[in-house]
């Protein structure tokens, strides 16, 4: 189980932190390919890029050192709600592979929130 949720937890880092890096980086360029991009104001995408940032240094760091490993559940926690964030504004743009996604994604970090916190805890 120890190694399902470290796979995962890498998985998940690596696309929040490149999800992330394009929302706070690259916001222009992939704003105009994505119509629901429009459902919030820029400040609003970069402050949940950083927000995701964040996160992702928070779903390897703590379990990594053993340095505060709640962190590691909370950081996993903030993603899934995030993700919930999305799958809404996803739906109300009728954007199926997104919100799909989005949602896979959303039940992988709750996952690792679960699993961190009850299955597989980090000492």
């Amino acid at each position: 189980m120890n190694m399902l949720l470290w796979v995962l937890q890498i998985l998940a880092a690596l696309l929040y932190g490149s999800s992330g890096v394009m929302k706070v980086f690259m916001f222009d360029k992939i704003s105009q390919d994505v119509q629901s991009f429009g459902a919030l104001p820029r400040k609003a995408w970069m402050t949940l890029g950083i927000v995701e940032l964040m996160c992702t240094v928070g779903l390897i760091v703590p379990a990594a050192l053993p340095w505060h490993p709640p962190l590691t559940v909370l950081a996993a926690t903030s993603l899934a709600v995030e993700s919930l964030v999305f799958v809404w504004v996803h739906v109300k743009y009728r954007e199926i592979a997104p919100t799909i996604l989005s949602g896979v994604l959303g039940l992988i970090v709750a996952f690792i929130a679960y699993g961190r916190m009850v299955l597989q805890p980090i000492l």
